[in-house]
């Protein structure tokens, strides 16, 4: 670890393996030259049934892979069940595909990463199962096939070497239900394509949801420990593209290129954040983790609740590296004491989550009960994120209940 100007500690090494990016509109139309140039031959897409459904989405992706396309296999869902990854498998086998290609949200990516992984592997279901319910992880074995990525939602997991998963005892051979995930370098995209096009065939509530979940990537990569000179460029560049775009997706505004901003503010703010020695993700993703355990509340929802009570918190107890985060928020700062400039930090992420209209308070979740923030607070104290955020930071769960409790 090295220090920051403000004396926290952060990363001093920056490993990262990116695949290739693939960016502007109508960029899906050459998905056919990025697999030639990879010398992949037959992909399967993968995606939920509503895009597959869909032709202004599904239709570009057909056409830009030509030849190449080996079918489409239309049915993850939001749950990223491992029972959908194993029948994934049988179309990849069956389609003779040498590449996944997903289309769509978070939970399309991360099954396609899964698909992947098992593919690789000779393994019956019943002992990938049988793993998964004992571990909450799936052995990543060497060579999986590659992954093409085509993102239609502003959360972020496009550049990623991280994907969750779930299973019940309905569809994946285990007893009782299970959550987890799969971790490996092998699972970051060999290539992504971020076409604003496909991002404008994506209902607009879905889009503001996801865009605070990318939102937050970039907050969250300027505090973290894991921070690096990098991380710091991409992500405050990030940061500014998207508080000047986000505010026409929720209808605060309206610029005609501001899609076109946002997209690339998403890619930027992701760009270096999933690395094999960990990732940069902190304070607020672990809110939403624990939240999403107690309740059904869409994981962009919780973190617009939760975030600037969150980040009011953190400055609070530590620096957070605000004039940082000031700067990339385009919040004046220069002869301003500390107090200032974090109130003023709050206040420009809490006018983002407002000019995309998303909820404010924690009582507005139908299914989640105040009786409940002693459990979400240990999910929260407890996730692998929290270990991200400032050294100097000493989170214990009455903090935690505290900001559950302002957010209410």
């Amino acid at each position: 670890m090295d220090e920051t100007e403000n004396g926290s500690k952060r990363a001093e090494r920056f490993a990262y393996d990116s695949g290739v990016i693939r960016f502007g509109r109508g960029c899906v139309a050459r998905l056919d030259d990025e697999l030639d140039a990879q010398g992949l031959d037959r992909a399967l897409v993968v995606c939920g049934e509503t895009v597959g459904a869909t032709p202004a989405v599904i239709d570009p992706v057909k056409s830009g892979l030509g030849d190449r396309l080996a079918g489409v296999f239309a049915e993850t869902t939001s749950a990223k069940r491992l029972g959908t990854a194993v029948e994934g498998v049988e179309a990849m086998r069956a389609a003779d595909a040498d590449v996944v290609v997903s289309l769509g949200g978070g939970s399309s990516l991360d099954t396609a990463k899964v698909i992947a992984v098992l593919a690789a592997s000779d393994r019956s279901a019943a002992a990938v199962g049988e793993e998964f319910a004992e571990r909450g992880t799936v052995s990543v074995p060497d060579d999986i096939p590659p992954i093409v990525a085509v993102p239609t939602t502003l959360a972020g997991a496009e550049l990623s070497q991280v994907a969750g998963v779930t299973a019940s005892p309905e569809n994946s051979f285990v007893e009782k239900h299970v959550s987890g995930g799969v971790s490996d370098p092998q699972l970051m995209p060999t290539a992504v394509f971020s076409d604003p096009e496909l991002f404008e065939t994506t209902p607009r509530d879905i889009l503001t949801g996801s865009a605070m979940n990318g939102f937050d990537k970039g907050i969250e990569t300027l505090y973290s420990q894991r921070a690096t000179p990098v991380t710091d460029a991409t992500a405050a560049r990030g940061l500014s593209l998207l508080r000047s775009g986000l505010p026409s997706l929720g209808g605060t505004s309206d610029e005609s290129d501001s899609l076109d901003r946002i997209v690339e503010g998403v890619l930027l703010v992701q760009y270096g954040i999933s690395r094999p020695d960990g990732t940069t993700l902190s304070l607020i993703h672990a809110f939403g983790h624990g939240l999403t355990a107690y309740s059904d509340v869409q994981q962009g929802k919780a973190h617009a609740i939760v975030a600037p009570h969150a980040l009011r918190y953190l400055f609070g107890e530590v620096d957070g590296r605000r004039d940082l985060l000031a700067e990339a928020l385009g919040v004046p700062h220069d002869g301003k004491s500390t107090e200032e400039v974090a109130a003023d930090v709050v206040d420009a992420v809490t006018a983002v989550r407002n000019s995309l209209g998303l909820p404010s308070r924690l009582r507005t979740i139908d299914d989640l009960d105040r009786d409940a923030f002693p459990d979400v607070a240990e999910v929260v104290l407890n996730d692998s994120f929290t270990a991200n955020a400032p050294t100097d930071l000493h989170l214990t769960q009455a903090d935690i209940e505290s900001v559950l409790r302002e957010a209410w």
